[in-house]
């Protein structure tokens, strides 16, 4: 049951017919991973803590850095060479204190990964290297768990759903080198817009899927461009030589 207060603070999405009662009470029973509390991951943290998402696991195992502050909008200036993590918790229950958050304050591989993902709903990748994507995919393929993954370098972004049971595959048969060299916004930069546009976006597909409809991007590869403001989505299908969807089915 929502309180009154609750009733008040969301009355703006319960007025939508799409979501009533129903899906916010099934919001406030939702368990989330958020991995990476930076470009991405500020603005998803904000709107699923705004949302009424009941309890949200907050990853992320670096301080903040004054470069940072140009994209991580979650941070001020006051909070540099402090934790990302246990900021994201303090600034987000200010948001909205009715909603509760787990820090996570350290660097996540693929066992401990696959030990927290069985308590969630849903797992959103904001993570910053591939090696930490493949184990989180890995990890959502064997626990058959919904993944939101986002990323974002200089004016472009890249956004994908992979729901259970990975029909369209998982993102290593996308991208299966693990030890591809991949460009990052160390390297060529990123304009601070185009990470809060896919992770606007990522919080998006986060709420839908809670709230019980299947995402529409599920399988597909969402590719934007911030120079032409262009979408290109392209269909995903199964690697059959994929070493993580493949040993699952």
């Amino acid at each position: 049951m929502l309180t009154d207060q609750e009733f008040i603070r969301y009355s703006r999405q319960l007025l939508l017919v799409e979501f009533s009662n129903e899906g916010q009470e099934k919001l406030k029973n939702s368990n989330v991973l958020i991995v990476g509390l930076g470009g991405l991951g500020s603005p998803v943290s904000l709107y699923l803590a705004a949302a009424g998402v009941g309890n949200l696991l907050l990853a992320d195992y670096d301080n903040l850095n004054l470069s940072n502050l140009q994209r991580q909008i979650l941070y001020d200036t006051n909070d540099i060479s402090q934790s990302k993590a246990y900021l994201a918790a303090k600034k987000i229950k200010k948001i909205n204190p009715l909603i509760k958050t787990s820090v996570l304050e350290k660097k996540l591989y693929l066992k401990s990964l696959l030990s927290i993902i069985k308590q969630v709903d849903l797992v959103i990748d904001c993570s910053d290297n591939i090696v930490t994507r493949h184990d989180i995919n890995a990890a959502c393929v064997a626990t058959k768990t919904t993944l939101i993954s986002g990323s974002a370098v200089g004016f472009l972004g890249q956004l994908i759903v992979f729901e259970p049971p990975f029909c369209f595959g998982c993102y290593a048969c996308l991208y299966p080198d693990k030890k591809n060299i991949e460009l990052s916004c160390h390297d060529i930069g990123v304009l601070g817009p185009i990470v809060g546009v896919i992770g606007s976006l990522q919080a998006l597909e986060a709420i839908k899927i809670l709230i019980g409809y299947h995402s529409s991007l599920n399988g597909k590869i969402c590719l934007f461009d911030g120079i032409k403001q262009q979408w290109n989505i392209l269909q995903l299908s199964v690697s059959f030589q994929c070493l993580v969807c493949q040993e699952k089915t």
